[in-house]
């Protein structure tokens, strides 16, 4: 792998004219705050109200506070200073929270890494942002995370201090407990002025069409959009509420819906690390959370649970809204019959985009029903066929988003960057859609070449990549396959040479060899003698994917 060489991050003049900019501000839209403020104001509100929460600890918002910017100084102390990346891959603790809040204090850049992730993605992910520091967990899920980082750490120059959160410490690493240490809470004085909201914030990896994962740079001004937006005019959030959050909070969603939201809105924060229906179900009673976000399939888990005769006391429970595929009619309305006081509302967004539609507590049934929402205000949202026009209401093209909630650009890629946002600063999301009369949006299909397992991304090039690279596999093409638990999984159909692999022959050199994360590791293997190809050669997916929708359904 090349080394990247070293590049400024991208700024809103970048991307925006002065009058794109000045509009965005006066209409609101950017605050020009930072995270540290909305933690300073309600740390001194009430300082004893339960900030966060994971089934293992609780943090008063003094303490969030105290730990955040005492880890903050020793950040500084350790060489971190403005604009330098720290990448975190850890489950949904409260150490997270902590080490967000400290980083954004002292204007450093979060790098969130999926715990899915393994040596090959860590190793990609360090070096192309950069990181000077990262946090992992000693061991999680019998998976030894300092010990991938040991490996990886030695491709990685860059990348000067392993901090070790809950566990013990090796040669060379720091210990997180060790970091927040003492009594003091460091100043203004010690600290430094909070970072600008148009600095870079975070970048968030996400996994595309393209073999390698893209970075997309928020600032705090483009995170907080999302904020105000879901937060307050879909979630109505305020400090009498409890966030459940299950989903990954070193995703997107996770970590915009489940740690920012509700630091910057009072509310309380509760962590699952482990997705498992009838403990997350025990957590909602045991924690009375009020509102949730998550991918489609923890809520066919959850319900499937419900309807299975799970008792827990879910009455808290006010709103869940899901993202990362369309919520089947179906659903919608067996979780109404479930939990007739807990309102299910579908979204639609990105990493890139963040929050761009979403349907409204008061929209009316047949919306809720048959759409993704509506875009709010200050997102313009278009539908463009194949020669980039904009089509009318109701007819399906590819979707189109920009507005203050877009990211300013793929990190350190100019060129991914300038091949999906055009000139007004619209984003090609690859998805298809259809916007009707009304303006809500039905997303209908994707362009991109993914397969979205659980509500993420999985690239099928890469997964091809792996899969390449076993000595008997010479062909190879990975195509989604329904499944009813996690809406999709990987299937793949391979062309041998000599004697065929089993399909755990293919999960072991996968997982051994290539060191791919398991999401990514086929759970079909389809043996042909040829791919179906076009006249030029390119693989027929589409056949593919209707062959293992047919596989699907006989099983």
């Amino acid at each position: 792998m090349d080394v990247v060489e070293h590049t400024r991050a991208i700024l809103p003049e970048d991307r925006y004219n002065a009058s794109t900019l000045h509009a965005f501000r006066s209409n609101g839209y950017w605050r020009d705050e930072s995270l540290t403020e909305h933690v300073d104001r309600w740390a001194a509100i009430d300082p004893d109200f339960v900030a966060v929460t994971d089934g293992y600890a609780a943090l008063t918002r003094s303490e969030l506070r105290a730990q955040a910017y005492r880890l903050a100084e020793s950040l500084r102390q350790l060489g971190i200073t403005p604009g330098d990346r720290v990448q975190v891959q850890l489950p949904n603790w409260n150490e997270f929270v902590v080490i967000y809040v400290a980083v954004a204090r002292i204007g450093a850049v979060l790098v969130p890494t999926m715990p899915v992730y393994r040596h090959d993605e860590v190793r990609y992910v360090l070096e192309h942002s950069g990181a000077k520091i990262s946090f992992v967990t000693e061991e999680f899920r019998k998976f030894r995370y300092a010990d991938m980082l040991t490996e990886v750490r030695r491709e990685v120059p860059g990348l000067e201090h392993v901090v070790v959160v809950r566990g013990a410490v090796g040669a060379g690493e720091l210990a997180f407990d060790s970091l927040i240490a003492g009594d003091h809470v460091p100043g203004h004085d010690e600290l430094g002025s909070p970072p600008s909201a148009d600095a870079a914030h975070a970048i968030i990896y996400t996994s595309g069409t393209e073999s390698r994962p893209k970075g997309c740079q928020h600032t705090f001004n483009t995170l907080s959009f999302t904020v105000y937006g879901l937060g307050r005019e879909v979630m109505g959030l305020n400090s009498d509420d409890v966030v459940f959050m299950p989903s990954p909070v070193t995703h997107a969603t996770g970590l915009a819906v489940g740690v920012a939201t509700p630091l910057i809105l009072g509310s309380g924060i509760h962590l699952l690390d482990v997705w498992e229906p009838h403990e997350g179900l025990r957590r909602i009673a045991e924690h009375r959370t009020t509102v949730s976000m998550a991918a489609t399939p923890f809520l066919q888990m959850a319900l499937g649970a419900i309807e299975a005769g799970a008792v827990h006391d879910l009455s808290s429970m006010r709103l869940w809204v899901s993202a990362g595929a369309p919520i089947p009619e179906a659903l919608l309305r067996d979780w109404k019959a479930a939990l007739p006081d807990c309102t299910l509302l579908p979204v639609y967004g990105s990493s890139e985009g963040l929050l761009v539609t979403a349907v409204r507590v008061d929209d009316p049934v047949e919306k809720v029903l048959s759409s993704d929402g509506r875009a709010f205000d200050g997102v313009d949202l278009e539908i463009r066929d194949d020669e980039g026009d904009v089509l009318p209401a109701g007819e399906e093209g590819q979707i189109f988003y920009g507005g203050p909630g877009i990211f300013l650009g793929y990190w350190r890629d100019p060129e991914r960057t300038a091949a999906s946002v055009d000139g007004r600063g619209f984003l090609a999301s690859g998805d298809l859609g259809r916007v009707d009369a009304d303006g809500y949006l039905r997303v209908t299909g994707r362009i991109k070449d993914l397969i979205i397992r659980g509500g993420m991304n999985i690239s099928a090039r890469e997964v091809e990549e792996h899969l390449l690279a076993h000595p008997r596999i010479i062909a190879a093409a990975a195509v989604s396959m329904p499944d009813t638990r996690l809406g999709e999984k990987v299937c793949a159909f391979i062309v041998v040479n000599g004697c065929a692999p089993t399909l755990e022959d293919v999960a072991d050199f996968l997982r051994d060899e290539r060191k791919a994360m398991m999401q990514k590791i086929p759970e079909k293997l389809v043996i042909v003698d040829q791919l179906p190809t076009t006249a030029t050669g390119k693989i027929q997916k589409f056949l593919l994917r209707k062959q293992a929708a047919e596989l699907a359904a006989d099983a």
